[in-house]
């Protein structure tokens, strides 16, 4: 007879491997839930009470815990997600006589809106990039990219050369779950990749990464950690005191968009969402410009 140690290692393991395999969910989603999930059995560990045996009390003083440690209510409504997706696999599995989360509630949190730059601080940080630098048309490309198709670091880094048709102006790109789609790409980004490559073409480039367009200066594929170091820097540069990332350039795009009147329905498209409900954050964003418009200038704010 397994003793309550197994089991709680034993259902954490099966939970991964169906969070993996069956839903399909990305690396970093299984490690949040399995975080997650390891704060909860060591809860119950602590008071010799097995997975399928807890109630609704012992998950609601997790979450009180939880909100005691001064927890945010982000993580507090992941914890909630990552407790429920457990207990519908146990509930699936045949484990439960009753599932304790059906009657469990998700904290309500503010929509999260991201840093967003306006279209003059763009081409700020675009127009200072020092050319005359051996990775200088590098950059610049890499930063018209991020801006002119709204990708995510990872596909940026992981971009072919034979993923981009200049003639039909798209670009093929692997998001999440190696799903592909066609992004549009305009003549600036296309010209940046014209520059870049006369010195990608002329410098040392390594067998594995004859295919990939962003290299570094040894030859291979550059990593996603250099790419922050070289937006912060050349955010730092050009004198942009927000914090930002490679993915604010990809917010910056599908808000510039929606600003300008796009169907939701292709942004979302052209961002690789899976759900229209990730693309609606855009419309918040969008809300609350007018929104500031309004408390500015109307006569009885």
């Amino acid at each position: 007879m397994r003793n309550h140690a197994d089991i709680y290692e034993t259902t954490l393991l099966d939970f991964k491997d169906h969070l993996k395999l069956e839903r399909a969910l990305s690396p970093n989603t299984v490690a949040g839930y399995e975080a997650d999930v390891k704060k909860f059995f060591d809860l119950l560990r602590n008071d010799g009470i097995a997975p399928a045996d807890a109630t609704i009390d012992d998950i609601s003083l997790y979450l009180q815990k939880l909100m005691d440690a001064g927890v945010t209510k982000r993580s507090q409504a992941r914890a909630v997600s990552s407790v429920k997706a457990l207990y519908r696999f146990l509930d699936a599995e045949g484990q439960l006589t009753q599932n304790p989360c059906d009657k469990l509630t998700t904290p309500k949190i503010n929509p999260y809106l991201p840093t967003v730059l306006s279209v003059e601080e763009v081409l700020r940080i675009l127009d200072s990039v020092d050319l005359s630098q051996s990775e200088g048309h590098r950059n610049r490309c890499m930063l018209e990219i991020l801006y002119s198709c709204g990708l995510r670091v990872s596909e940026l880094v992981n971009l072919r050369i034979s993923d981009i048709f200049p003639d039909e102006q798209f670009i093929r790109v692997f998001g999440k779950g190696s799903k592909q789609r066609l992004v549009p790409i305009g003549q600036p980004a296309l010209e940046a990749i014209r520059l870049y490559r006369q010195g990608r073409d002329a410098g040392p480039v390594q067998k594995a990464a004859e295919d990939i367009l962003f290299l570094n200066h040894r030859g291979g594929k550059l990593s996603r950690v250099a790419v922050f170091n070289i937006v912060k820097e050349q955010a730092r540069i050009a004198g942009i005191t927000k914090e930002i990332s490679p993915h604010t350039f990809r917010h910056s795009f599908a808000t510039h968009l929606v600003e300008n009147g796009a169907d939701l329905r292709v942004v979302q498209q052209m961002l690789g969402h899976e759900s229209i409900l990730t693309t609606e954050i855009y419309t918040h964003i969008d809300t609350r410009k007018w929104q500031e418009t309004i408390l500015k200038y109307h006569p009885a704010r």
